[in-house]
């Protein structure tokens, strides 16, 4: 890595450039580092900001070998085993217990911000390049032998990157994608009938998991002792002044069919539930990593599966081709990586209509409710079905 400065402007040499410090970034960044390849990570914001993101976190069975493999298993450790966590599904008020049986099961259920300040400690302390606040960043020559990466530090100075590729880990609405032409890219989209009204409240998520009924789906998960995420289905033109805190308890009290427990709500608000692949996931020096080349709906619990998947696929490939010179892996990281994002697009599709049709019938109709109903049931009484389940998923049921 080489650095010169000329004026006001900072000039860096590297070999890979990654924007966005979220969980795929950072994983790229420790695994390149691993293996003696110089990186650099820019993100936006600053280290507290993108610490204290509160989002849901399950690494599969798969992700937490991958941690193990490349001997970034700690960063994992705080998570909870789904081995000693039980939930439920309740529906239509009666709960059926629904945990993992599996006894080869690694998955972990961990808060993505305790993922990502893990992530950013283990980079850090192994000697990695992490630019936080990096303002106003722009790809350059990205179809070119060199591209070239630009930000602006907070004192106005300037700082340029040279580097042989740029991965763009930046999310949906990052600069990555929306640096490519887009003539160059397919977005194939997906719109869901129905929306979350996303709640954040001071109280434990007690009852734990997921409630089925006809007023619609509702979700209660843990983000600390004494605070949870609250999900309510609604339609999918609702706004948050439609469903003030009272509203949010009652509907939650009667889709749980139960008691539950109230406190202080501190954020709300609706997230659209929808389904989006972009093809390719590459162009030129430029590579699409997670959010910012698909996205599935939460009730998938995949989002995290899916960036670390691409994340591997691209870390080998950048491997083979600066150490040994083979750019096959990196030839084929676009299909090797939508052929998986397929496949997990069709199973989030099934699961969320599973689990939205199979309660409030104005989305699909009383006949299509019965249909999802027993299929709901099946996946309940199969000990075959639900370890599968347990597996796709990361126990969401």
């Amino acid at each position: 890595m080489v650095e010169t400065a000329e004026n006001t402007t900072t000039t860096t040499i590297t070999t890979v450039v990654i924007v966005g410090a979220g969980v795929a970034g950072l994983t790229l960044g420790n695994f390149l580092l691993r293996r003696g390849i110089s990186c650099i990570i820019v993100e936006k914001h600053s280290r507290a900001y993108v610490e204290k993101r509160q989002r849901a976190g399950t690494v599969d069975s798969r992700g937490v070998r991958m941690f193990r493999e490349w001997e970034l298993e700690d960063v994992v450790k705080e998570g909870s085993s789904a081995k000693e966590i039980t939930g439920g599904t309740w529906i239509d008020g009666v709960m059926y217990p629904i945990g993992f049986q599996d006894d080869d099961t690694d998955a972990v259920f961990i808060p993505q911000q305790v993922l990502v300040r893990n992530l950013t400690d283990a980079f850090l302390e192994a000697g990695g390049d992490l630019r936080f606040e990096a303002l106003d960043v722009s790809l350059e020559d990205i179809d070119s032998e060199r591209p070239t990466v630009r930000y602006r530090n907070p004192d106005s100075s300037a700082t340029t990157v040279t580097c042989d590729f740029v991965a763009g880990c930046d999310g949906f609405h990052g600069v990555s994608r929306a640096s490519i032409p887009a003539d160059a890219l397919t977005r194939y989209s997906h719109e869901y009938k129905y929306s979350w009204l996303s709640v954040m409240a001071e109280v434990p998520a007690n009852p734990f998991g997921m409630a089925i009924h006809d007023r619609g789906l509702a979700a209660r998960y843990p983000r600390g002792a004494d605070a949870s995420r609250l999900y309510l289905q609604c339609p999918a033109g609702d706004t948050p002044t439609q469903w003030p805190d009272e509203r949010v308890w009652s509907e939650l009290q009667a889709r749980f069919g139960a008691d539950v427990p109230t406190g202080r709500i501190v954020d709300k608000r609706i997230v659209p539930l929808r389904s989006v692949v972009y093809s390719p996931m590459s162009y030129g020096r430029l590579y699409l990593l997670g959010d910012s080349a698909h996205i599935v709906p939460p009730m998938s619990a995949k989002g995290i599966h899916l960036a670390l998947y691409d994340t591997e696929v691209f870390a080998r490939a950048i491997i083979a081709k600066v150490q040994e010179g083979d750019a096959s892996l990196l030839d084929s990281y676009s299909d090797t990586c939508l052929s998986h994002v397929w496949n997990y697009q069709a199973y989030a599709i099934w699961i969320t209509d599973l689990m939205h049709n199979a309660g409030d019938v104005s989305y699909e109709g009383a006949f299509h409710k019965q249909i999802t109903r027993a299929e709901l049931q099946r996946l309940i009484d199969s000990p075959t079905a639900s370890r599968l389940y347990d597996e796709l998923s990361g126990g969401l049921l």
